[in-house]
């Protein structure tokens, strides 16, 4: 099983970012939701826990929602795998500023693959030593939402480019090369990825190739939000929560529709 964490600092506060991730995640599946691929929401509930962080008694949202992804999969794979092995099952905990999410892929894996995804927000830029208590050898990767090269030609658009974009709503952007060492304000979202994938002679190569994706899906979902930072500034807490019910309506249309969305996979992106 590899185990790596991903550190994507943002150019805003722990307290912004709640409603700048919420909205992102609806704003990104409708983007992705179409032709029969994408996002549908089954479940979406209050929860309380004392079993989520040990020690602690957390409550927030709890949400299960399949992810229909073939057409968006590394082309190996795709060539690999069946299309059910393309259905994602995910379960997310988010008690924000932690989350947690685990993957499933029931229908054909079954107990042979599962990823889990811890999350943490913390008011720095990345240097906290190990937040979430990952093993002492993990991987360390860095995302800079600005660095173009991490999304792929395919994906390139000129109005999210965090080093154009430039807020109207509030003072921030365009981002610099030093903007991680020197903006204020400025945050990490810390997660701590392990993926686990049990199939002699292919379980190294996949687990690989899916982490080989993170740097690219973490760091198009948290440009979005800081991108689309003028649409959801000034909302409010229960707005960005109707928004989400929207979403869910929205997407089950969108998935009966013929059209796929979204980005796709770009296999020459070299990320390690």
């Amino acid at each position: 099983m590899i185990v790596k964490e991903y550190r994507i600092p943002l150019p805003l506060t722990v307290d912004e970012f709640e409603r700048g991730l919420l909205y992102a995640v609806s704003a990104c599946s409708r983007n992705e939701t179409g032709g029969g691929e994408g996002v549908e929401f089954l479940v979406q509930e209050d929860f309380t826990s004392n079993t989520l962080r040990p020690g602690q008694t957390v409550s927030g949202t709890y949400t299960k929602k399949i992810y229909r992804l073939r057409s968006k999969a590394p082309w190996v794979l795709q060539k690999l795998l069946p299309p059910e092995a393309f259905v994602i099952y995910e379960e997310s905990w988010n008690a924000y500023p932690y989350c947690k999410t685990v993957l499933t892929n029931p229908g054909y894996m079954k107990d042979n693959f599962h990823q889990i995804i811890e999350t943490i927000h913390l008011d720095d830029n990345g240097s906290s030593e190990n937040p979430l208590d990952g093993p002492e050898k993990r991987e360390i990767v860095f995302i800079d939402i600005a660095d173009n090269d991490i999304f792929g030609t395919k994906n390139y658009e000129k109005e999210k480019d965090a080093r154009l974009f430039e807020a109207e709503t509030v003072e921030r952007g365009p981002l610099d090369e030093d903007w991680i060492d020197e903006h204020d304000p400025v945050m990490c979202c810390y997660k701590l990825v392990s993926c686990h994938f049990k199939w002699t002679g292919l379980q190294r190569m996949v687990e690989k190739t899916v982490h080989k994706q993170y740097p690219r899906v973490f760091g198009l979902m948290h440009r979005d939000a800081y991108v689309l930072l003028d649409n959801w500034f000034n909302m409010s807490m229960e707005s960005i929560r109707e928004y989400e019910r929207a979403t869910g309506d929205i997407l089950r249309k969108q998935l009966a529709e013929p059209e796929k969305r979204g980005t796709k996979c770009d296999d020459d992106v070299n990320n390690n």
